[in-house]
């Protein structure tokens, strides 16, 4: 017969935290919300780890190379949407790499015979106005000259007026030699009020390029989420059915991490997927959906370097009315964490987790933390802000933006559904909708962020490893939910008060 789970499917709403003992150090400013998110051994650290807790999901409507970014910024992570072409999202994957970098492979060059038009029309391109000026205009040439906004007027120069008679000559240029380091090329940028520092090796042939911007930058962003080479870490997304294809041209274009993306991730489909990364690249992946012991097992089992955990739960997603497969968001990371806990204790290997969905209130990710996951995955969320991709639009006197599920018709991506058969999508577990739009993503982000460190306080925690153990939570009834909000009085109308 069939096994029946007669605990109720709980919702992060059904829960609330108990304070515990604030000490006089428990202060926002002290809160570390560090956080592993790739698996490890006991007594070793993680090969990445996110600085704040926050992923962005792997959507159309929210992970472009865009919300990589400023994500990345922030100290988070996107993992940039899989339902594209290989092309358009290995190239997605180049902008984060290229856009943020100690050392900068030159990507804007000309020669010296190129004309002021060509040069426009490259700026117009790439949307960088310093552009490099090589013996045959590769990144690699004889570096000849530099060319700035500062070199050349559109009201005074003619479009056709070679680059070589206003181009800075090399021999004007201030540059640093390769094997120089990036403390010591920001030393020279400083001292001689650069812009961009030139690295050439022994021939005057172009290494790389350092940009004042970029020490600004990491200066006002002290959290941003870094590789070795001072690059945006950046993940992506990939399905189980083109992954041979696809994999290769991301690890390629310098992809950190991959997921796969799935509404159930309990598939052979998915182990296989696992299993090929792993045997072919030196690249971490993530695995998902679960939403219990048996499917997180069999993914770690598989060689996943992280679990995502939630069906059913997104605010587009509609895969528990249509099929009737899914379960709470809070029962399904309590039975995952437990398992994972266990797991961790016979193996000494820690699996991080990803909450994915469920999360509607800024609190429900203080309480995922606590339950024990490692980071959220938000589409709702960041699909709000400036940096996703949708358009903004005026519907009636309020400013919304775009956002549908990629089990959508929108989408079209039959690819994350893991069940074989023909190649496009019999019905829609997702839906088109509108999001309130809500400004910039660091605005919001930090609020957020001010929010879940104030809760910590209060739990008498100053880290996520804390939290998870000191936590208290407490279940509600439905009468103490409606007594959390406000009751009982009438409400002015305040913008203040607005979520």
């Amino acid at each position: 017969m069939a096994t029946y789970y007669m605990e109720p499917s709980r919702t992060f709403s059904e829960f609330l935290l108990i304070p515990n003992l604030t000490t006089k150090e428990c202060t926002p400013a002290n809160v570390k919300l560090k956080t592993p998110l790739v698996k490890f051994n006991q007594g070793e650290e993680p090969a990445i780890s996110l600085n704040i807790p926050f992923s962005s999901a792997v959507m159309q409507a929210v992970s472009d190379d865009g919300m990589a970014i400023a994500l990345a910024r922030c100290g988070g992570i996107s993992f940039i949407f899989g339902s594209q072409s290989i092309e358009e999202e290995a190239a997605m994957v180049r902008k984060v790499k290229g856009y943020k970098a100690g050392f900068v492979v030159s990507r804007n060059n000309l020669t010296p015979e190129h004309t002021l038009s060509d040069l426009l029309a490259l700026k117009e391109e790439t949307g960088h106005s310093t552009v490099a000026i090589t013996d045959d205009g590769t990144a690699n040439g004889k570096l000849l000259g530099i060319v700035t906004g500062r070199d050349y007027r559109l009201s005074r120069d003619p479009l056709n007026r070679p680059i070589h008679q206003f181009m800075t000559p090399f021999e004007k240029l201030i540059y640093g030699k390769s094997g120089i380091t990036l403390s010591e090329a920001n030393n020279l940028i400083w001292d001689h009020k650069l812009n961009c520092l030139p690295i050439v090796d022994e021939q005057q042939k172009l290494d790389t390029l350092v940009f004042r911007k970029d020490y600004d930058e990491h200066k006002e962003n002290p959290l941003e989420l870094l590789d070795g080479n001072k690059s945006y870490i950046v993940g992506a997304g990939i399905n189980t059915k083109d992954y041979q294809e696809r994999v290769p041209a991301l690890v390629e274009a310098g992809v950190d991490i991959l997921v796969i993306d799935s509404s159930d991730g309990y598939s052979e489909w998915q182990r296989e997927t696992v299993q090929y990364v792993k045997k072919n690249f030196n690249v971490k992946i993530g695995a998902g959906n679960v939403v219990d012991r048996e499917g997180f097992l069999y993914l770690v089992e598989s060689g996943a370097d992280f679990i995502k955990v939630g069906i059913g739960g997104g605010s587009i997603c509609i895969t528990r009315e249509q099929k009737g497969i899914g379960r709470g968001q809070a029962s399904s990371i309590m039975e995952v964490v437990e398992a994972r806990d266990q797991y961790f204790k016979e193996t000494g290997t820690y699996i991080p987790i990803c909450s994915d969905g469920g999360i509607v209130h800024d609190y429900h990710v203080t309480l995922a933390l606590a339950m024990g996951a490692d980071f959220v995955m938000l589409g709702r969320y960041f699909a709000r802000f400036d940096e996703s991709p949708t358009r903004k639009l005026k519907v009636g006197n309020n400013f919304v933006k775009e956002y549908w599920g990629e089990g959508s018709n929108r989408a079209r991506n039959w690819q994350r559904y893991d069940t074989g058969g023909k190649n496009k999508l019999l019905f829609e577990e997702g839906v088109d909708s509108y999001v309130p739009y809500a400004g910039s993503l660091q605005e919001n982000l930090d609020k957020t962020i001010g929010k879940i460190k104030s809760t910590m306080c209060n739990c008498g925690s100053l880290d996520l490893d804390e939290l998870k153990q000191n936590a208290r939570i407490a279940l509600v009834s439905a009468t103490s939910l409606v007594e959390g909000g406000a009751h009982d009085v009438i409400l002015k109308e305040s913008s203040l008060s607005e979520e």
